[in-house]
């Protein structure tokens, strides 16, 4: 668990052009860090590197979408390219949907893998070889609250982020012999526009109006994380609260969690009690 200066640090950001990644683009390259920013929106990338560039700090840019094994490796050759390489390595890029997993389809389970685990795992593999020869060097995963205790019509997503907390577990061992560290940031809802690009959203409750930590604060912490080499951030009191009473007394958030399912389908629930009983006449 090393401490680091985020000063002069290389480091890559997956997911810039919008929400936590930008943020992160934009703080870390405040901090004297040289930044090389990822997205699938070239548009959006140069307007993140005119702000970046305005306020003298130090960007590249590269399209790429992290589901693409050419695209993976235009952002190792970009890496390469611009900075000689990589100190820092953030798997930001992600996306979701909301409903209940009886209504989904199967492919929207399979895209959001193919983002949210695969394009993370895949990202990272093509560059450790960088990252072994980078200074004091991470690999930082953001996942969600929601990758440490999964809630009704978040199944989807959350699968997808308990898979990317298993595998950051197990490389956190396997790579504590080349010296890199890896980082898991656990935010809670984000004031972004993650719900309007999800893939679906089909849950009863919304919960966009809960959403309270900024890309900005989000961003703060998990560069915080990265300089004082903490390994397991979770973020926002009701998501640390949340992890804290599913660590030690499960069985009251499945409580409350069956309880509002109820609630919301007491409709269909009666209906189906009505027809049970009528085929028992």
């Amino acid at each position: 668990m090393a401490r680091r200066k985020l000063g002069g640090l290389r480091i890559l950001v997956t997911g810039a052009s919008q929400g936590i990644g930008r943020a992160l683009v934009v703080e870390a390259a405040k901090r004297g860090s040289r930044v090389l920013a990822a997205a699938r929106s070239q548009q959006l990338l140069d307007e993140l590197a005119a702000e970046v560039r305005a306020s003298g700090g130090t960007i590249e840019t590269v399209a790429a979408d992290v589901t693409k094994p050419e695209d993976r490796q235009a952002m190792v050759e970009a890496a390469t390219r611009h900075f000689g390489g990589l100190d820092v390595l953030i798997n930001n890029a992600g996306i979701g949907a909301t409903g209940h997993f009886m209504d989904s389809e199967p492919d929207v389970l399979r895209k959001i893998f193919e983002t949210n685990f695969f394009g993370l795992t895949e990202t990272t593999r093509v560059f450790l070889p960088l990252l072994k020869q980078g200074t004091t060097p991470a690999i930082v995963n953001i996942s969600s609250v929601v990758g440490k205790r999964a809630l009704p019509a978040r199944s989807l997503y959350s699968s997808s982020k308990f898979a990317v907390m298993g595998f950051s577990e197990a490389i956190r061992a396997e790579l504590a012999k080349d010296g890199i560290d890896v980082i898991v940031v656990s935010p809670g809802l984000t004031q972004t526009n993650f719900s309007k690009n999800m893939l679906e959203q089909k849950a009863k409750i919304q919960l966009d109006h809960l959403r309270g930590m900024t890309s900005e604060e989000v961003a703060t912490a998990t560069l915080r994380a990265l300089e004082r080499g903490k390994l397991d951030v979770t973020l926002t009191f009701k998501g640390k609260l949340l992890v804290l009473v599913n660590r030690f007394a499960p069985w009251i958030v499945d409580f409350f969690a069956r309880k509002k399912v109820r609630e919301l389908f007491a409709d269909e629930i009666a209906e189906r009690k009505k027809k049970q009983e009528e085929v028992l006449k």
